[in-house]
């Protein structure tokens, strides 16, 4: 008999209300996109405090580490704590995957630098393209119908300054400079959110603009852009079930 696969997902932010109620919360968002049948799932409100047990860590299979408005460069208690286990599961050589947030949590905790974003907010579909010159990372070995160019919904307003010795920069684009690294085949951050859909970057672009995060021409600007153009969301959950399943 097949043994089950395990994940778990470091929630680094509190459901809103929209996704609440479209989708049963972020959990459901992240384990359409990135999990399987026959999979197990645990959800780990890391924001909250909520942790796995540290002996327990051995029997998962991956970690994935969501988006988040906090900063990755703050020194909130769960914070440093994420940072912790982070480096626990790196020199585990557990597979983690670390979006937006994620990304630039998982840079931190292993020896990079993350800070704002020079050129400020990125929200909306941007191209991102796939470093040609990269060492070949076992998991796009299998995908030759990847394009060496592919759109991804981005929010955020701080970036990847510096990566971690030893990682290496796979994605870029004219807006930021570190859209995904890796380091071996156990470490891959993605700057953007290839599980996001585009009503939910529309729900939270409202939620910017009344808190007054950002202004209401770019905010109507966004929203325009969003109608015309679609983000390469299947091959974006190709790269990353074939990254968190090891093929």
């Amino acid at each position: 008999m097949k043994e089950e696969k395990r994940y778990a997902l470091l929630l680094a932010a509190n459901d809103s209300d929209y996704v609440k109620e479209m989708y049963g919360g972020y959990f459901n968002v992240f384990v359409a996109a990135f999990g399987e049948e026959g999979e197990r799932w645990d959800l780990f409100r890391v924001v909250e405090g909520e942790f796995p047990d540290m002996n327990d860590l051995e029997n998962y299979d991956g970690f994935v580490i969501s988006g988040s408005p906090f900063d990755a460069y703050g020194y909130d208690y769960w914070i440093l704590k994420l940072c912790f286990l982070l480096q626990t599961l790196d020199t585990m050589q557990k597979r983690v995957l670390g979006i937006c947030f994620g990304h630039q949590v998982l840079c931190r905790a292993l020896g990079g630098k993350v800070g704002k974003a020079y050129t400020g907010w990125d929200i909306g579909l941007r191209k991102v393209r796939i470093v040609k010159d990269f060492s070949p990372c076992g998991f796009l070995d299998g995908l030759d119908e990847i394009p060496p160019a592919l759109s991804i919904i981005e929010c955020h307003q701080d970036e990847v300054w510096e990566v971690p010795m030893g990682a290496e920069v796979i994605a870029i684009s004219d807006k930021t400079g570190v859209e995904m690294f890796t380091i071996g085949d156990h470490i891959l951050g993605i700057q953007g959110h290839p599980e996001y859909t585009k009503d939910i970057l529309n729900n939270l672009i409202d939620r910017l603009l009344n808190n007054d995060s950002i202004e209401k021409g770019f905010a109507e600007e966004t929203k325009s852009r969003l109608q015309i153009a679609e983000p390469d969301r299947k091959c974006w959950e190709k790269i990353c079930r074939s990254f968190l399943k090891g093929r």
